[in-house]
């Protein structure tokens, strides 16, 4: 017999197999290790044991300890996806997900900065050379806060005027344009960057890599400071992709630049286009 704990472990060791991302890998490990505690606590430690209604049990457990409907479906998923590698490595007779259901909960549509907005967080963050940066890059490329963090000094080429985004977990190798701005607030911020052997772009004053965390705690700040309301650091990369499908720019070039895996992820942006949108422009957009 293989405990629930065994089979944990067994499962983790298949996706690492599959060569996953580490954080998904991460993300799986921490839902079935809450899975996993709650059905030991409830006598559960024979995978074969456990029924749907256990499955139920621990979901509304989370319910009532205020998770939100989109965390559960998230933990829903982990747990179907857990069980069915279960079933098809032998380990259990039969899969008690097939009747476990997710939660029903609405996916808030994308929160798109106003062109007012994005120039006041602009203002606001321009004493602050570093994270002026910042803004400027993730505003100006649409990379991801994850491969911002991983940028090194050289990766940015002033000259060409080109920006090296390095393949980070998941994600495209690929090489964006830089415009003015980008290229201005790089810059300006080089000759304030703490000396260091680091070759990361981002560093704090020790020459230590700017954490995703730090930056997302420095632009929540300058939100709070710029008076823009229910707006994330993410929110940079979807106004990124909308004003560009807004321009003009063809879809197929958005999806390449924004590093998305399918051209259906950068269609679901057009429904908050507003207006007509121009044709055929091959430049990007300067927000």
């Amino acid at each position: 017999m293989v405990s629930l704990h065994d089979a944990h472990q067994q499962f983790i060791d298949h996706l690492k197999g599959r060569s996953r991302a580490s954080a998904t890998i991460l993300a799986y490990g921490k839902d079935i290790d809450q899975l996993v505690s709650f059905l030991e606590n409830i006598g559960k430690t024979d995978p074969n044991q456990v029924e749907t209604t256990d499955l139920q049990a621990f979901m509304q457990k989370l319910a009532d300890e205020h998770y939100t409907a989109k965390s559960i479906s998230r933990k829903t998923n982990s747990t179907k996806t857990f069980f069915k590698f279960l079933k098809s490595s032998n380990l259990i007779n039969s899969d008690p997900t097939t009747a476990l259901e997710h939660p029903k909960f609405e996916n808030k549509p994308p929160r798109i900065l106003t062109k007012l907005e994005y120039r006041s967080l602009r203002d606001a963050a321009r004493s602050d050379t570093r994270i002026s940066a910042v803004v400027e890059l993730l505003l100006q490329t649409g990379i991801r806060i994850g491969e911002l963090a991983k940028l090194r000094v050289e990766d940015i080429d002033l000259n060409n005027l080109t920006l090296h985004v390095p393949p980070f977990e998941d994600t495209r190798e690929r090489v964006i344009p830089l415009n003015k701005s980008a290229a201005e607030a790089v810059k300006n911020y080089l000759p304030i960057r703490a000396k260091t052997p680091n070759h990361a772009l981002f560093v704090t004053k020790t020459g230590r890599p700017l954490l995703i965390r730090n930056i997302r705690t420095a632009i929540d700040r300058y939100f709070r400071i710029a008076g823009i309301k229910d707006a994330k650091l993410n929110d940079l990369r979807h106004t990124w992709v909308t004003f560009q499908l807004q321009a003009g720019l063809p879809m197929t070039m958005v999806s390449k630049l924004a590093g998305h895996k399918r051209l259906s992820t950068t269609e679901k942006y057009l429904q908050f286009i507003q207006g007509p949108t121009a044709e055929g422009k091959v430049k990007l957009e300067e927000l």
